[in-house]
């Protein structure tokens, strides 16, 4: 495996979903699973929310969710958009409220989490899922 090492070969890279809204990142989540096919195998966690569970973006439920999926692989952390974008980032720059191989993917959130989650479900190692979920962004709808 590259991109996370080789403490995690033959495990799955771990998605965390964050959104503003713990229902939306809720059904990101059930949707790439259920498009992944079940996706059995690969952890997938939703951190969404403020931490009085309205609307917002928590960094202690961003950071428990990419612990919560890491299993040595690497973490793809896709975001929706604004607050959770800078959220993310500064957990990023703390260096050491993510596990060692999180990333932020730049990606769209919903085809690029099912990228995510289908490719980490066929054994993609962390480079291949980013890769995966950025070439999202080319999808056309018309």
């Amino acid at each position: 495996m590259t991109g996370a090492g080789t403490a995690g070969a033959g495990a799955p890279v771990g998605v965390v979903l964050v959104s503003h809204s713990a229902e939306v990142a809720a059904a990101v989540a059930e949707l790439a699973r259920g498009l992944a096919g079940g996706a059995a195998g690969v952890p997938v966690a939703a951190a969404g929310g403020g931490p009085d569970g309205g609307l917002g973006t928590s960094a202690e439920l961003v950071a428990r969710a990419a612990h919560d999926v890491d299993r040595g692989a690497g973490v793809a952390v896709l975001v929706d958009l604004g607050s959770a974008v800078l959220t993310v980032k500064a957990l990023l720059a703390e260096g050491d409220e993510l596990p060692e191989g999180a990333r932020l993917v730049d990606a769209p959130f919903v085809e690029g989490a099912v990228a995510a989650v289908v490719t980490a479900s066929a054994g993609g190692d962390l480079d291949a899922v980013e890769a995966a979920a950025a070439e999202a962004y080319r999808y056309r709808k018309a």
